[in-house]
């Protein structure tokens, strides 16, 4: 092998481990991203089934059309 050829295959190696560094970086933060969105979502439905539980116990039907139509 000659030393350019050499110099040419290590150059792109050491740009594929900083690719792959960078690349790395990217999919941690995508991660810590997709768990607070996960733990929003899980709060929001158990808000939403709080509020069900709220609306199912009041008298009158939701879906009932008032008296005057």
């Amino acid at each position: 092998m000659d030393e350019a050829r050499l110099i040419d295959i290590e150059t792109k190696v050491a740009y594929l481990e900083n690719l792959i560094g960078d690349l790395n970086n990217v999919v941690c933060e995508q991660q810590k991203e997709i768990e607070k969105l996960s733990t929003i979502c899980t709060k929001l439905l158990k808000l939403g089934s709080e509020h069900e539980q709220v609306i199912s116990g009041i008298d009158a039907p939701a879906n009932e059309k008032p008296p005057h139509y």
